[in-house]
């Protein structure tokens, strides 16, 4: 087994494992913790498919996380105050099955990144950053200044939605729910990586002009990939919301954004599953250090200045070496 290969496998069963050892504990906090992880680890899972595979740098994608939980929160709150959504042509009423949400979420995040994405990639360099920001931006002031649903102060949801044969609001049930979602987006991560279409896009990121002469375009693949990384990441969005049973404009902020990109940075950009790595430092620093000074993201930014400096691989680059990103 490469050394990747052997990092990978314990990475994917220390959150599990993590988990059982809480239960076993009566660490109900600790579970919550976890599952945070493996929520954030999925967003970045979408962000690191444009980023990782298509050099995509997007500044934005808290857009995506956005809407996927305002998808939550607006159909969970419909279904709480039994009153539905339009009646008029037809009749949308709420729901609290999460499965449903998860479509909507998906099908909403892909549909706003198939709009961002048609604009803003006919730029490139700081013009993409720039423009997937100001996306970002201009649904933050939109939420802000939606009174329907909770403007500034967000929108709670009082009880946890509902999936077949699960209890949702047992922590380590929600838990199990949550990284079953993050081992089938790596899954399909991983898989894209290798198949034609990800082979496509990554040379059309290394080079777009002899791509273009081989007769395929550079655009239409970085689209589809932007278009399959904001749904991933509005999936997480809706789980995410669906943890805090709150959904608020601070999920669609250009901090946010950030976040989500600091998770692929520290793990590993391109490494498959770097997003976990960095979800999980993330979530222990702010844990650890945020309890012993409010200015915790000092230290974050110390940590993130040495990883780009001396451990371009992120974490899993730097305990594996030279082996190839995405084993």
């Amino acid at each position: 087994m490469h050394r990747a290969s052997l990092i990978n496998a314990v990475l994917f069963a220390l959150l599990p494992v993590t988990a059982a050892v809480a239960l076993a504990l009566d660490e109900p906090f600790i579970i919550t913790l976890t599952t945070k992880v493996a929520i954030l680890a999925l967003a970045g899972v979408g962000l690191n498919i444009a980023l990782g595979l298509g050099g995509l740098v997007s500044l934005g994608h808290a857009a995506f996380f956005g809407i996927g939980g305002y998808a939550m929160g607006i159909l969970a709150s419909h279904a709480q105050s039994y009153t539905p959504l339009m009646d008029v042509p037809f009749l949308i009423e709420g729901t609290k099955s999460m499965p449903v949400i998860w479509l909507v979420a998906l099908v909403s995040s892909a549909l706003a990144a198939l709009a961002i994405g048609a604009l803003s990639l006919r730029t490139s360099g700081v013009y993409f950053i720039m423009i997937t920001l100001a996306f970002g931006q201009m649904l933050y002031y939109f939420a802000i200044s939606w009174p329907a649903y909770g403007g500034e102060d967000g929108l709670s949801v009082y009880v946890r939605n509902e999936f077949p044969g699960l209890n949702t609001l047992d922590p380590i049930q929600f838990f199990g729910l949550c990284f079953v979602v993050l081992a089938l987006a790596l899954f399909l991560a991983g898989r894209l990586a290798r198949s034609p279409f990800g082979l496509a896009l990554s040379a059309a990121r290394q080079n777009a002009e002899r791509v273009a002469t081989v007769g395929l375009s550079p655009y239409r693949l970085r689209l589809v990939a932007f278009v399959i990384s904001g749904a991933l990441t509005g999936l997480a969005g809706a789980l995410f919301a669906d943890l805090n049973r709150f959904v608020s404009p601070t999920m669609l902020s250009w901090q946010t954004s950030g976040e989500i990109m600091i998770f692929v940075i520290l793990g590993g950009v391109g490494r498959l599953f770097g997003p976990v790595a960095g979800a999980a430092l993330f979530i222990l620093l702010e844990h650890v250090l945020g309890g012993l000074s409010e200015f915790w993201h000092v230290y974050l930014g110390l940590l993130l200045l040495l990883v780009v400096l001396f451990a371009r691989g992120g974490m899993i680059g730097s305990l594996a070496g030279r082996e190839v990103a995405h084993d």
